[in-house]
């Protein structure tokens, strides 16, 4: 017989307590919202620091930010209107001059892209200093020159066009006139058919697309306003590329070709920087990061160039979209050799200046340049591909000895046609009411003659055949 015994709860007897839960750590509320507040802020400063880099400022609140030596670079020098195409309205463009303007030698310098004539400002005024009557311009799209245009486009009026027209023809005929036009036939009736594509004239800014042609066109309205011609071209980086083919067809004003590290299927300045919008942004923005692009292309110590100058001289006004329109212009199938073979180029005297402060490769690149060009003579600097303060002189010493090799231009002196005797009538009697009102050699002009200096005909285009 099993025997069952039960033992009875003793005071010393361990009792064994349910286990409770451990604690469960609970969230921080605020963790979430300091990383959303740093979150936001950084996109936000982002935001706000791209915004920044693309805002345009009013230009004369631009002009008073600028650095003096800007603003002295751009009191020194003058505009000329030219016309870059056939249809297009006339834009200014910005030059610098030094040196006598009778001197036997006018030199002509065409920055490449990217920068603009305070490129060359101190080789301007180092030319002359010896007696070079030395000229810079900033082509159309860079520096102080115009980088938009005012374009006037035919579009078709389709979509919320049509809405607006409806608009203004209701406005100008009256509300009740369009109200009356529902009520009789539910629509209102237009003076045109109803599947009519009709056209409207939109005018709108646009950059500036600089090519071979409308280089050569402002090149050669350019020579032509300041009595340049023939003229002792230099041409440096891009340049040569877009202007060679109106040197070749105008030989009769060039008296020679100066290449300052013209590579004939490229530019210094890496245009795949400007193309990437963000890219562009801080490059264009950013001091510092400007400043690295341009040393490790263009320029052998940054701060003799003052790549500062050249930023705010290329973001202003978008002027990056100028210069991307005339990169795509550039002729990557250009050929320098078959180029210096063409009838009367072959037998214009040439200079080849190069930068000797990169690569080996660098030079060699333009020791071929030279030997496949007749007659060009291969001289090199310590500067940079883009000209340096600090090289200035040594640029300047190189063209001056070349130029002044050269013969003595021959100026073309064109038989004089007999004036007319009504339009002589219509001369003096203007010349008499000029000098009876002041004017003339004893008022404005002073006796210096600016009216001529400047490229402005004067008396009708005649006076100066007097």
């Amino acid at each position: 017989m099993a025997i069952i015994t039960e033992e009875s709860d003793t005071p010393n007897s361990p009792k064994h307590k349910p286990s409770s839960p451990s604690p469960k750590s609970t969230p921080n509320p605020f963790t979430f919202w300091f990383y959303f507040t740093i979150s936001v802020s950084i996109i936000t400063l982002i935001f706000v620091t791209i915004s920044n880099l693309y805002t345009q400022q009013d230009p004369k609140a631009w002009f008073l930010t600028l650095p003096t030596n800007l603003r002295q670079h751009y009191s020194s020098g003058r505009t000329i209107k030219v016309q870059p195409t056939v249809h297009s309205g006339s834009i200014e463009v910005f030059s610098i001059q030094d040196g006598p303007v009778d001197s036997l030698s006018n030199v002509l310098f065409v920055h490449g892209l990217g920068c603009s004539s305070y490129v060359f400002s101190k080789v301007v005024k180092s030319l002359g200093k010896n007696g070079v009557h030395a000229v810079a311009i900033d082509l159309p799209g860079s520096g102080f020159s115009d980088k938009f245009e005012l374009v006037t486009e035919e579009k078709e009026v389709s979509g919320f066009g049509r809405v607006l027209e409806m608009y203004n023809e209701i406005k100008e005929k009256g509300i009740f006139w369009g109200f009356d036009q529902l009520v009789e036939q539910g629509y209102v009736n237009y003076d045109y058919a109803e599947n009519e594509v009709r056209m409207s004239k939109v005018t709108s800014l646009k950059a500036i697309e600089l090519g071979p042609d409308e280089m050569g066109r402002v090149l050669g309205q350019v020579i032509d306003a300041m009595g340049l011609g023939p003229v002792d071209l230099v041409l440096h980086d891009s340049a040569f590329n877009l202007g060679a083919n109106w040197v070749a067809k105008n030989l009769g004003v060039v008296r020679s070709v100066t290449l300052v590290d013209s590579a004939s299927d490229q530019s210094a300045f890496p245009l795949w920087v400007l193309k990437v919008p963000v890219v562009r942004g801080v490059v264009s923005g950013l001091g510092f990061v400007f400043d690295k692009v341009v040393r490790s292309c263009c320029s052998k110590t940054g701060g003799g160039l003052d790549t500062e100058s050249h930023r705010l001289l290329l973001k202003s006004a978008d002027g990056v979209k100028s210069v991307l329109e005339m990169g795509k212009n550039i002729n990557s199938s250009f050929n320098a050799g078959e180029w210096g073979k063409l009838d009367g180029v072959k037998n214009l005297p040439m200079q080849v200046i190069w930068s000797s402060g990169f690569s080996n490769e660098w030079i060699e690149k333009g020791r071929q340049l030279a030997e496949v060009l007749p007659h060009a003579a291969f001289v090199t600097h310590s500067g940079g591909c883009w000209p340096q303060d600090g090289t200035a002189d040594e640029l300047a010493e190189s063209i001056h000895e070349f130029v002044s090799s050269l013969p003595k231009p021959i100026k073309d002196s064109k038989k004089k046609e007999p004036v007319p005797d009504h339009i002589r009538e219509m001369l003096d009697e203007a010349t008499a009411n000029v000098h009876h009102h002041g004017f003339g050699g004893h008022g404005h002009s002073h006796g210096h003659g600016h009216g001529k200096e400047a490229g402005y005909p004067s008396g009708y285009g005649l006076r100066d055949e007097l």
